[in-house]
């Protein structure tokens, strides 16, 4: 049973970055390009290459796949076996997928792009970008790109992979200025590149948002058993004193999802209306019925 219950995760698990990586070559091909809006990693690369350097009659696809390809065995080189079936399978996805869209479909007559505007396109590919390649990042896939690159500067120097990450972006975007010589397609590549970002960190964060409630109250005890008793949530009780009183109390924290706290809230509030509460968002809830930590 457990080998099918394997099987049948590993397979949506495929299922669902193969759909993300449709979804971000979607946006590229139906939106950014026509509208000559380059975004950043070896997407934007390509793109630039395609319009910039005469290879007009060589898909963006081809393109995408051989830096793809020179990348992945330089990093082989430099930094070992480091990247595994999910990376060749989204090297090869992304590819193919924009050779579809742009070569087979012409989803870039799907819309008025000249229409729509320049800041439109930008707003529109990079959600669609932005929640793309954050559905293929929640199952472990990505469409290769820069972060190798990241990943070789950042052991030979002391700077992290999200700064070069980054920093290339901003390179590449800048560079599109050589292919259209507007400089409102350049600001636009940005907009891509801050919409594509908050996106992707909705995605990927914002269903798993939890919050960390701390309460001083006289009833803390009865607040843990209605939370325990009513949510399922565990809570946890430390011994207090206060700084003013040098009265014992007991301080009780639970950590609950975006779901919960509202429900937690109620519960404090018809126990005791004058606790005294902290709510805050955290970063991360690891452990027993929240996040598993991914290495």
């Amino acid at each position: 049973m457990h080998i099918f219950e394997n099987k049948s995760k590993l397979i949506l698990s495929y299922v669902i970055i193969t759909f993300g990586i449709a979804v971000y070559t979607f946006a590229w091909a139906a939106f950014m390009l026509p509208a000559e809006i380059v975004g950043g990693g070896v997407s934007g690369i390509s793109s630039v290459l395609h319009y910039a350097a005469g290879l007009d009659k060589i898909p963006i696809g081809v393109i995408n796949f051989i830096i793809n390809t020179i990348l992945v065995l330089i990093g082989f080189k430099v930094l070992g076996s480091k990247f595994g079936a999910n990376t060749i399978f989204g090297i090869i996805l992304s590819s193919a997928f924009f050779i579809l869209w742009q070569e087979v479909l012409h989803v870039e007559r799907l819309f008025a792009v000249d229409e729509f505007g320049g800041f439109m396109c930008a707003i529109i590919g990079g959600a669609l970008c932005g929640g793309g390649i954050g559905l293929a990042f929640s199952m472990g896939g990505n469409s290769g790109g820069t972060d190798i690159i990241a990943l070789i500067l950042s052991k030979f120097y002391n700077i992290s992979p999200g700064k070069v990450i980054m920093y290339l972006d901003i390179f590449i975007i800048g560079s599109s200025f050589f292919v259209s010589h507007k400089i409102e397609n350049v600001i636009f590549g940005y907009v891509v590149m801050v919409t594509m970002t908050y996106v992707l960190d909705l995605v990927l964060d914002g269903n798993k948002q939890s919050y960390q409630i701390i309460v001083f109250s006289t009833k803390s005890k009865e607040i843990g058993e209605a939370i325990t008793t009513e949510i399922g949530r565990g809570v946890t009780l430390l011994d207090g004193e206060g700084g003013y009183s040098h009265q014992p109390t007991k301080v009780l924290i639970v950590m609950a999802h975006k779901t919960d706290k509202s429900n937690v809230m109620h519960i404090i509030h018809r126990i005791d209306e004058n606790a005294f509460i902290s709510v805050s968002k955290t970063q991360g809830v690891y452990g027993r019925n929240f996040e598993k930590i991914k290495m």
